[in-house]
């Protein structure tokens, strides 16, 4: 009953009955080392998915070696080095194939001949929790009409030249991930009964209308902004200590529309590795969120009972 009561007490603190958070996600993602933003026989491989991201990360990760691969019981006895350190990882063979090695090349081979390649990508699936991306830069690439996307941006890049002149960690290379954010934003509403202020809908219409108004430039910045604030990435300088402030031309909007909240997240599931920084931990999914308000009669999301 103490903590229903108390829970209460901070409902009837808000002042409105409904406030809005803007909730934005990167749906897609392409991964590569920094230097094949000049390979275009490469990158064409993967134009469909490059098009459309206008947000990069640039960062750190560890090299990646396959040592061997032997089969062994059924399974594929899988041997990586994972900046120096060795990992070894296990996993069954298909009923009725084998591993194949030749010409320094290892594939498996269906009774019928058939042939299937041990891709490299896939098998950094299975070590993605022993591979951690540092973020050291955060950027965006738009243009008119979403005309550039992060390569685009990426192959004059000044601080990208400045972080690999700079030296990267032993066992280390530098590395891209390029991130796609999701057209169909959401919003997150909160109905307060006991709040202070009571409307008559006109602020559900307007967090309405701002969900489906926001311009895919605004979603950017937005979705940028939050990200170098959450990471702090050492190679970014805007965002990291202003966002969010009533200052930001690019948070004019949300303000006007009344939203409370901003959260932008990083949740894919197939991504390879965890991201981190020095001021983000090491894991799969993260979550930048941040109240738009400073009043404590406007912060419905993220309060605590403390």
């Amino acid at each position: 009953m103490v903590k229903e009561d108390s829970f209460n007490d901070l409902l009837e603190q808000k002042e409105f009955d409904v406030e809005h958070a803007l909730s934005l996600y990167a749906s897609s993602y392409c991964t590569l080392p920094a230097e094949f933003i000049y390979d275009e026989e490469l990158l064409a491989q993967y134009e469909h998915v490059i098009k459309d991201c206008h947000i990069y990360l640039i960062g750190y990760l560890p090299n990646v070696i396959i040592e061997n691969i032997i089969e062994q019981d059924n399974e594929l006895e899988i041997t990586f080095k994972v900046a120096n350190e060795i990992k070894v990882i296990k996993l069954p063979i298909p009923a009725e194939h084998k591993l194949v090695q030749l010409d320094g090349h290892s594939y498996l081979e269906r009774s019928d001949g058939e042939k299937f390649s041990i891709s490299h990508e896939t098998l950094l699936q299975f070590i993605s929790d022993s591979m951690f991306f540092e973020v050291k830069y955060i950027g965006q690439a738009y243009g008119k009409d979403g005309s550039r996307n992060a390569l685009d941006r990426l192959k004059k890049h000044e601080t990208l030249q400045k972080i690999s002149l700079k030296g990267v960690p032993e066992h280390h290379k530098l590395s891209l991930l390029l991130l796609s954010v999701e057209s169909n934003n959401r919003l997150v509403t909160m109905l307060n009964p006991r709040a202070n202020k009571q409307d008559d809908g006109s602020r559900i219409k307007a967090g309405l209308e701002k969900l489906f108004d926001t311009s895919e430039p605004e979603r950017i910045s937005l979705f940028e902004a939050s990200l170098i604030r959450y990471f702090y990435p050492d190679f970014n300088k805007e965002f990291k200590n202003s966002f969010p402030s009533t200052n930001l031309k690019l948070l004019q909007d949300c303000y006007e529309k009344d939203f409370s909240a901003v959260f932008s997240e990083i949740c894919i599931d197939e991504l390879p590795f965890l991201l981190y920084s020095e001021s983000a931990p090491a894991t799969q999914y993260h979550l930048a969120k941040y109240n738009l308000h400073d009043d404590k009669a406007r912060k419905a999301f993220f309060f605590s009972s403390s």
